[in-house]
């Protein structure tokens, strides 16, 4: 299975997305990301969305929509970010694992506000990877012009 596509989900509720912290124990770095993953073999996309969700934040959704597919060189030759909007059908949210990385751990779960960048952590403003996925989802959702 290509490695090269993330699927990533949008929660969003309240005008407000969710994101995770992660925390990389060799580096000693964390990070803010949307919560996503690749797909195993076998896996459709959605099944890989449900999968990722339900791993990563506890809760159950219901994927909606492809909102955006786009190319991130940041992730290297071809790779591709994948995000869909999905809604939340039930579970409790909390942190949860990445069972296919011993070196990476969920610290975190936090809503930030798409109305207001301003209130967002210098810390995600200066990430390379997450900020402009939140830049465009911004623009795609009509928060900014």
């Amino acid at each position: 299975m290509s490695r090269h596509t993330r699927i990533q989900g949008l929660i969003i509720k309240d005008h407000k997305i969710l994101l995770i912290r992660g925390y990389e124990y060799s580096t000693g770095i964390s990070f803010w990301v949307i919560p996503g993953g690749h797909r195993e073999s076998g896996e459709s996309e959605e099944e890989c969305l449900v999968r990722e969700m339900r791993e990563e934040t506890h809760l159950e959704v219901r994927v909606e929509k492809l909102l955006i597919e786009q190319a991130f060189p940041l992730d290297g030759p071809n790779a591709v970010n994948k995000s869909f909007l999905c809604t939340p059908t039930g579970g409790q949210l909390r942190p949860g694992s990445e069972p296919e990385d011993d070196n990476f751990e969920i610290a975190a779960l936090r809503w930030f506000d798409l109305r207001d960048e301003k209130s967002w952590s210098i810390n995600l403003k200066k990430d390379p990877y997450t900020y402009p996925q939140l830049v465009n989802i911004r623009k795609i959702l009509g928060y900014t012009t």
